[in-house]
């Protein structure tokens, strides 16, 4: 099958977005699937305001069109919703064509977080992306709820996962090289250093030992002046990371707002557990709906007496939960939400319909 894949996110971009849609490239390849990613390094862009290192496309519609008249896609998947997923959006409109969509970030509380702007508007104007797909797919149930009731349709549950040979399980914390030794216990943070993230929720705590940040963003010029004690590393390459998770004795997730939170995932297959907030994207991965234990980690309003609390939990049981997630199982679940480009979306199903010209007019 021809799969076009139209994403905003690509590398060289560092985040769990990337990481998914790279890792399902691959396992779709794998399964003899050809891949079109039309990504923002296929055209002119320009920075995206108040996030460096993530460079957006300009005016794409016009080379976006070229490419997928050439290509002609059995199906088209909408990944994310920025200038190139809008341009992606009118062209199979404009078509006829049938597309699939995903949300993987919650970027309406992000515009809430750095520009005050409403919820209720953010979630509209992504409302109206996501209503013409044939299928959303969502990484965690509670968040597929949330869209429910937020008004979203054609909503499809799209796990995640992780390679656990890329980061093997350490049964004891090591030392990193990156960092030599360190003051134990070690909390670790891993992700980016802007406004969604809460991460000073986790640099605020007074905890004995180590705190080491990975990750860049807009706010970290700011906060390396204001917690000195902390150990900055920047960005690592995934190898890199392994070993520093590895050498962590928890890892430290303070967003309330992660559509699901892959780091976590990376962190406890290394035998690191996870702290974290009671909230979505936590709850599934540590497997804590309707009352059950949390699994390879701790869950608590008090992000503190989680973290101390995770320091007791066994590195094997991490790892164990974070065995329940493939990147297998995640490629044959997007497989079974796609719908072919030749289609249009009933209430119920998707009805093939004959050939026509394309245009891009």
């Amino acid at each position: 099958m021809k799969i076009a894949l139209v994403t905003d996110a690509w590398i060289p971009q560092v985040n769990g977005v990337v990481t998914t849609l790279v890792e399902l490239v691959r396992q779709l390849q794998q399964r003899g699937h050809e891949v079109l990613v039309i990504h923002p390094g296929l055209f002119r862009t320009r920075p995206c305001p108040g996030y460096a290192g993530i460079d957006l496309a300009v005016r794409p519609f016009k080379k976006l069109a070229i490419q997928l008249e050439e290509w002609r896609p059995d199906s088209i998947h909408l990944a994310t919703e920025g200038p190139l997923g809008w341009a992606g959006r009118k062209y199979c409109i404009r078509n006829g064509l049938a597309f699939t969509t995903a949300f993987h970030t919650r970027f309406p509380e992000i515009l809430h977080a750095a520009l005050r702007i409403p919820l209720a508007w953010g979630y509209a104007l992504f409302r109206h992306f996501h209503r013409p797909s044939a299928g959303v797919m969502v990484p965690t149930r509670e968040v597929l709820s949330m869209l429910a009731r937020r008004g979203f349709r054609h909503l499809r549950s799209w796990t995640h996962g992780v390679d656990t040979q890329l980061f093997p399980f350490e049964p004891a914390t090591k030392v990193s090289t990156l960092t030599g030794p360190l003051a134990h216990p070690v909390c670790l943070y891993v992700g980016r250093v802007s406004y969604e993230k809460n991460i000073e929720a986790f640099l605020q705590m007074e905890t004995p030992g180590t705190k080491v940040v990975c990750g860049v963003g807009p706010l970290e010029a700011g906060l390396r002046a204001r917690y000195p004690h902390v150990r900055w590393l920047g960005i690592l390459d995934r190898t890199a990371l392994a070993e520093v998770y590895a050498s962590a004795d928890v890892f430290v997730f303070p967003s309330r707002s992660e559509t699901f939170g892959l780091v976590m995932l990376e962190a406890m297959a290394c035998g690191t557990p996870v702290a974290a907030f009671p909230v979505e994207g936590p709850r599934e991965v540590l497997g804590a709906h309707e009352g059950a234990k949390p699994q390879g980690g701790v869950l608590d309003e008090d992000l503190l007496q989680a973290c101390q609390q995770a320091l007791r939990v066994p590195r094997h049981e991490a790892r164990q939960r974070a065995m329940h997630f493939t990147w297998e199982t995640a490629a044959e679940q997007f497989l079974d939400h796609l719908v072919p480009a030749n289609g249009f979306v009933t209430s119920k199903k998707v009805v093939i319909k004959p050939v026509t010209p394309l245009s891009s007019e």
